[in-house]
C-alpha cells in the first residue's frame, strides 16, 4: 500500500498505532482492498519521494469497512453516487508492525524482481494498493533485513 510520507508516512502510523486506509478511488485498488483479510501483512510503501520504496510493515486488523470519506461533503474523496446502504468504496484498518531500518528502494526492487513478479516495478503503474505473491513478499523481507 502506497502513501506519500508528507501526507501520511510510516512514522505517522507508528505514532497512531492504527488507522483506516481511506481515500482510495481506483476500482482495481478498491478490489484489492476488498480482498484483504485481518492478519494480512502489508508493506508500507513511500511514494512521491526520493527515493521511493518500502518503509515498513503493517497488518490488517479489520476489513470491509465503508470508507467514511465517500460520505463527507467536505472531503475531496466525497462520492455523490455512494450511499450508506450501498457504499461504493471500502477500506481496511491497519496497525503498525515495524519501521524498516533501511528503506527498500524502488531501484532495489527493480533490480531483484520483474514486472511480472511485482506490480510496483511495472512501468506506468500508479495503483496505491496491489497484491504481492507470498514468495516475492518473503524475498522482500530478506532484502529489508
Amino acid at each position: 500500500m502506497k502513501s506519500e510520507p508528507d501526507v501520511y508516512g510510516i512514522r505517522d502510523l507508528k505514532r497512531d498505532r492504527q488507522t483506516i486506509w481511506d481515500g482510495v478511488r481506483n476500482y482495481q485498488a478498491r478490489n484489492f482492498l476488498r480482498s484483504m483479510q485481518p492478519g494480512d501483512l502489508v508493506f508500507f510503501y513511500h511514494s512521491n519521494v526520493v527515493p521511493p520504496g518500502i518503509a515498513g510493515l503493517m497488518k490488517v486488523v479489520e476489513s470491509n469497512i465503508a470508507d467514511p470519506t465517500q460520505f463527507d461533503f467536505a472531503s475531496r474523496y466525497y462520492d455523490v453516487k455512494s450511499t450508506k446502504e450501498s457504499p461504493r468504496w471500502q477500506t481496511v484498518c491497519v496497525e503498525f508492525v515495524e519501521e524498516l531500518s533501511t528503506l527498500v528502494s524502488l531501484d532495489t526492487l527493480r533490480s531483484q524482481f520483474s514486472p511480472d513478479d511485482l506490480l510496483v516495478v511495472r512501468p506506468g503503474n500508479r495503483l496505491s494498493v496491489m497484491p504481492i505473491n507470498p514468495e516475492v513478499a518473503q524475498k522482500i523481507l530478506v532484502l529489508a533485513r
